[in-house]
């Protein structure tokens, strides 16, 4: 059985090369995500043969689609032994259409795949959000407005260790909220614990980010990373619900910094909604230039590796 392991910090110093080599738009293969995530869906690590292996221990286990370089093909083997092992059901998730096809090639008719819709993550073009041009996003322009006209003070500072505190407040602020209005659910609560990890762990992860003020007080706040590549991940945005257009004025003025800081990426990854129907409409709203989808591949039943 392969020595999977909770990660730890200490482990950045291997995967974070090997997810940012990867190409992947997925927010799967960025470290933050992944350590803030580990404790929510019992994600364990280990490093095989130049690949990260990640196991996710709820609801009967799955592994996800292994970032790394070499030999493929005994990595799914391995994979699919320590799932034999385990006596679960060998299951991969997060592949993109042509990593099924890539599996399918090695084990031709071994594996059914499936869409995974609620996992599959929005991207968007940095330069529409940082401009929010056209008709489609009007009313976007229009809640910003409002957010000026109410707040005609308001700034932006780069998240620091002198202002982090300040974003705990405001989650916390946004918990009790939450809760008050009897939307504490499981999602929102490993959500949080999410976030606070990383406001904990901000500068050790290099979380870049963003906090809002209007009227001298922080009113949203965002961080993120870049993936590698041409994407940038978007891990992290919380505002006042009742201030309108904080969260769309915060999800502006972070495209406008990342388009200024990070000239090579193209699309911000806002990750998946989870299912939720609030927040699939939330994203949707900005019509997603592309979706990272992801795809469950299943051993079918009788069938070895």
């Amino acid at each position: 059985m392969i020595d999977f392991k909770r990660p730890q910090l200490t482990d950045k110093a291997w995967i974070d090369p090997i997810f940012r080599a990867s190409g992947l738009r997925s927010c799967d293969y960025t470290f933050p995500n992944l350590i803030a995530w580990a404790e929510a869906f019992d994600k364990t690590v280990a490093p095989i043969e130049g690949f990260v292996a990640v196991y996710m221990g709820m609801d009967g286990g799955y592994y996800e689609w292994s970032a790394g370089s070499g030999d493929r093909r005994a990595l799914i083997c391995a994979l699919a032994q320590d799932a034999e092992e385990r006596g679960r059901p060998f299951r991969l998730l997060g592949l993109t259409e042509e990593q099924v096809g890539e599996l399918d090639g090695m084990f031709p008719g071994k594996f059914t795949f499936d869409t995974y819709r609620n996992a599959a993550d929005y991207c968007y073009t940095v330069d529409k959000l940082a401009d929010l041009a056209g008709k489609k996003l009007h009313a976007k322009r229009n809640h910003i407005h409002r957010f000026e006209e109410n707040y005609p003070d308001w700034r932006v500072e780069e998240i620091d260790k002198v202002n982090l505190n300040q974003c705990l407040a405001l989650a916390q602020d946004w918990e009790q909220a939450q809760a008050e209005a009897g939307l504490d659910d499981w999602n929102e609560r490993k959500g949080e614990n999410a976030l606070r990890l990383c406001i904990r762990y901000y500068e050790e992860l290099e979380l870049e980010g963003l906090i809002l003020y209007g009227e001298g007080r922080p009113l949203a706040f965002t961080m993120g990373r870049s993936i590698g590549g041409d994407t940038y991940d978007v891990i992290v945005e919380k505002a006042y619900a009742d201030i309108q257009g904080a969260y769309a004025m915060i999800n502006r003025e972070f495209a406008r910094w990342v388009r200024v800081h990070h000239p090579e990426i193209a699309y911000l990854n806002r990750e998946d909604d989870m299912g939720e129907p609030g927040l699939r409409k939330a994203k949707l709203s900005y019509h997603p230039d592309l979706m990272a989808e992801k795809y469950l591949a299943v051993l079918k039943p009788g069938e070895t590796l």
